[in-house]
């Protein structure tokens, strides 16, 4: 547990000092739990994402970095490789393919690339898959964009 602290620190401070290199991803520690974080994305230009800010939620094991965490949207979003009730994400890297060289800022980037290219043959929200599947790309844009407006634009004053 103290060398999962030590590595999560280490990504604490990384994080303040890079806050401005990377403008689509801000990530925030919980103040009294090291193992619990926040995160804002922004939606990818140029999908149905785009002008969205998604917040995620992140749920670090005592394991880190030998085992991934556990991270969810908590915005709503239409997308195939996202449980459309719970957030969980579908993706290799938190699953079978993680490898202790990510962390949690490189999980963000991979989450907005999964955002800006979705699977639709392995989904977690079947009626996202299934439009992408049968080629109706408007149909699948339009729930998408329509998802964001309602759920991940910033609410005007």
């Amino acid at each position: 547990m103290q060398a999962s602290r030590a590595r999560l620190f280490k990504e604490y401070k990384e994080v303040q000092r890079e806050k401005s290199a990377d403008p689509d991803i801000q990530l925030v520690c919980d103040d009294s739990n090291i193992f619990k974080w926040t995160a804002l994305i922004k939606g990818p230009s140029e999908t149905p994402y785009e002008a969205g800010v998604f917040q995620l939620a992140f749920s670090v094991p005592e394991q880190y970095p030998l085992q991934p965490p556990q991270v969810r949207f908590l915005t709503k979003i239409f997308h195939p490789n996202v449980h459309f009730k719970t957030g969980e994400i579908c993706l290799d890297i938190l699953k079978n393919a993680w490898s202790p060289a990510w962390t949690l800022q490189s999980v963000c980037r991979a989450i907005i690339a999964l955002m800006a290219h979705p699977e639709p043959d392995s989904p977690l929200n079947c009626d996202s898959g299934n439009l992408l599947r049968s080629g109706d790309m408007r149909g699948f844009q339009s729930m998408a964009k329509m998802y964001t407006n309602l759920a991940a634009r910033p609410k005007k004053g």
